[in-house]
């Protein structure tokens, strides 16, 4: 009820009684749907600070503000040194009114989802609207008289009260108002509405997880507060804005934790079901032998041969052949290829356990974060555990190549040749891990060093499947990726846009993927 028009009637005295001859001091914005104002009598100052965003509406009183040097913009030039005389409020609206003493006023609009701020500097002055697009709000006024609501008796008593909101219906029904009679309602409606007007508590609480600002008792009351609406406004509003950006960082954290959760468990899988294969079929080394040991049983040419295969309990296997190809020749690349299948099935064993570790790593983190109840712990913890918000937005808006987020490192790749060397010859440093395709064109892959961390092999395997993925490999099953701190790779003199030449390098295997395809990378 903090923009109920109850809550304001009580609100503008106050506000009169508190700012008579105050004159205005400062008016300006520094973020977004913003207006602080503020007002000084002698040394003595008051802040009001009018919050007009369509979802939370309201007029904040901080007890001391400090404006900023920058992103500050002063608005409202003719309020300036304006005396305020007194406030009011619109009847049965939510409209809350400073007046001054040379016929100036200022409205704050409330309600709706287009609140705002009017300005008019004279009685019969154009308006000065906050928001300018709401151009209606240059004729806001009050009801005439003659229009000001009345009680209808004959009607629905609550009805006859539409400025009541919806918290004193919800008081009234969980009294039993539902199951009483036509008569009875109608008192009791009025025994409420006179409580409104000169109500004896104001009450924090939280109403179906929402924490709201109330003249009446209802839901779980957290703070029962004298009937003094400036303190009230000022108990409330901080709460409930710490309450909420609590809400907000919480969920958002923890989808970022499922999101981690979920692409381990899913990278761990592929890479069971990959080394199953492996385990379960045959093998590039036993093929080899399966040729050498029948060597004199294969004519020259041949695209095939049929062998017992003594692998499999001696059952017959058919062997494809290159004709242009001796048998030796064709067992010594299988030989090669099986020397790379155990290096991918090493791999493929560090990657489950590494990938299944990360995974346990997040539920242990989405179990703490349950326990987490205020936004200052949260805040500490996500920064003991280096789950800051992401800036993966503002780096894109900044850097001309594709930018991603991991656990903390920024990935750049680049868009093409020219692009490519732009970013390994301006922007890498020399610390920076470089990755590339192996033995194909493709985008050149950096990981910014960060001071005193280093790169989990987590991230190293995720910007390796970017560098997989943009090159001329990205269809294959597996492809091999050079890793190497940027230090190490140099562009020859007269060599190719995007060409590098690189000293020292370790290779690793990785399916072609983008695994941030989900949650967006430009």
């Amino acid at each position: 009820m903090h923009n109920n028009y109850y809550f304001l009637r009580q609100l503008a005295p106050a506000l009169a009684a508190q700012l008579s001859g105050y004159v205005v001091a400062a008016c300006f914005s520094q973020e977004k749907d913003e207006l602080v104002i503020g007002l000084a009598n002698g040394s003595t100052e008051f802040w009001l600070k009018a919050q007009l965003t369509a979802s939370f509406p309201v007029l904040a009183l901080p007890t001391s503000f400090h404006r900023t040097r920058t992103n500050s913009v002063d608005l409202l030039p003719d309020l300036l040194g304006r005396t305020v005389a007194g406030a009011d409020v619109f009847p049965n609206d939510r409209v809350l009114t400073l007046q001054f003493t040379d016929g100036a006023s200022l409205l704050f609009k409330l309600y709706g989802p287009r609140p705002n701020a009017i300005f008019r500097p004279a009685p019969d002055a154009p308006a000065q609207l906050f928001h300018q697009r709401y151009t209606t709000d240059a004729n806001l006024a009050p009801l005439p008289t003659a229009d000001a609501l009345t009680p209808n008796l004959a009607a629905d008593p609550l009805k006859s009260y539409p400025a009541l909101g919806d918290l004193p219906p919800r008081y009234l029904r969980v009294h039993g108002y539902d199951s009483a009679l036509e008569l009875d309602k109608e008192k009791r409606v009025q025994e409420v509405v006179a409580l409104l007007e000169n109500p004896q508590q104001f009450y924090i609480i939280n109403l179906e997880g929402r924490t709201r600002l109330s003249l009446l008792p209802l839901g779980e009351i957290e703070q029962t507060l004298p009937p003094e609406p400036i303190a009230a406004l000022r108990a409330f509003v901080p709460l409930f804005l710490s309450r909420r950006a609590y809400e907000t960082e919480s969920r958002q954290v923890r989808q970022q934790l499922e999101r981690r959760a979920e692409e381990a468990t899913t990278s761990a899988s592929q890479a069971r079901a990959r080394l199953h294969a492996l385990e379960h079929g045959a093998s590039y080394r036993q093929t080899a032998d399966l040729i050498m040991a029948h060597l004199t049983q294969i004519p020259v040419g041949a695209a095939q041969v049929e062998v017992v295969d003594f692998y499999q309990d001696n059952q017959p296997r058919t062997i494809k052949l290159k004709p242009t190809e001796t048998p030796q020749r064709t067992a010594q690349n299988l030989y090669r290829k099986a020397k790379n299948q155990q290096i991918e099935t090493r791999q493929l064993q560090e990657r489950v356990e590494r990938r299944e570790s990360d995974a346990f790593w997040c539920l242990e983190r989405l179990e703490e974060l349950g326990g987490i109840l205020d936004l200052r712990a949260l805040r500490t913890w996500r920064k003991t555990h280096d789950l800051q918000p992401e800036t993966k937005a503002k780096a894109a808006t900044e850097l001309p190549f594709k930018v991603f987020e991991d656990e903390g490192f920024t990935i750049l790749v680049g868009r093409n040749a020219a692009n490519n060397d732009l970013l390994t010859q301006r922007y890498a440093h020399k610390e920076d891990l470089w990755l590339h395709a192996k033995d194909v064109t493709g985008s050149h892959v950096v990981i910014r060093h960060r001071s005193g961390y280093a790169v989990p092999a987590t991230v190293v395997e995720r910007a390796a499947q970017l560098a997989a993925w943009y090159s001329r490999r990205q269809h294959d099953s597996l492809c091999p990726v050079t890793v190497t701190p940027k230090k190490f790779v140099r562009k020859p003199k007269g060599a190719l846009p995007g060409q590098v030449l690189v000293e020292r390098e370790k290779v690793v295997l990785v399916v072609p993927a983008n695994p941030f395809e989900r949650v967006g990378g430009k």
